[in-house]
């Protein structure tokens, strides 16, 4: 099986990580794409992150049952902060019969060289990017045809929907009292109502 896998902290999850999420499995030769919640992302600050336990709880009801798209809380389990080799070797580990690629936004693969054990990440493994709406600076520094250190048959560029949702977005509207029930399934937009998250 052909598994793609998401990162992120999720925090909240919303439509446009979904839409994303969809897109690959529906468009590419992935069999699932398994979004996997990140309890601390080596180069992000954790402000406002909520519980893991809750993150997760709102990716398994954003998801539904959507057999295509899968949640994981592998990082849970390991050593934090998450660093991607670590998950890739405990997934294998765990899944010898899985084949593993990453699914990245565009402006994450022009850093994919400075993420820890980089060559391990990307040795026979295939890597799916999104693209992300960037402004011309950023997307000048961004070579379309992936980062120099990998090879392009690794890079599959997908014509993903644009999305400039972010969670960071709705965290700061929900604090402002604006109506984000758009940008988020019913089921998470009740979840964070009833938990009172983010006000």
């Amino acid at each position: 099986m052909k598994v793609g896998l998401y990162f992120g902290t999720y925090n909240p999850i919303h439509v446009g990580h979904l839409i994303i999420a969809n897109y690959m499995a529906q468009f590419t030769d992935l069999d699932q794409v398994w979004m996997v919640v990140t309890p601390q992302n080596p180069m992000k600050k954790n402000n406002n992150l909520l519980a893991d336990y809750h993150r997760l709880a709102m990716v398994q009801e954003a998801l539904e049952d959507n057999d295509l798209l899968q949640v994981s809380d592998i990082e849970f389990k390991l050593p934090k902060p998450s660093y991607t080799i670590n998950t890739l070797v405990a997934l294998e580990e765990r899944h010898p019969t899985h084949q593993f690629s990453l699914i990245m936004g565009e402006d994450n693969l022009r850093t994919l060289h400075k993420w820890k054990n980089f060559e391990e990440i990307i040795k026979g493994r295939k890597i799916y990017v999104y693209p992300r709406a960037l402004t011309e600076e950023e997307q000048e520094k961004i070579n379309r045809k992936g980062n120099r250190f990998i090879e392009d048959e690794l890079i599959e560029l997908v014509n993903a929907p644009i999305m400039k949702i972010s969670s960071s977005l709705i965290r700061r509207a929900i604090k402002d009292g604006k109506d984000v029930r758009y940008l988020l399934t019913e089921p998470v937009y009740k979840y964070l109502t009833e938990m009172n998250f983010y006000k």
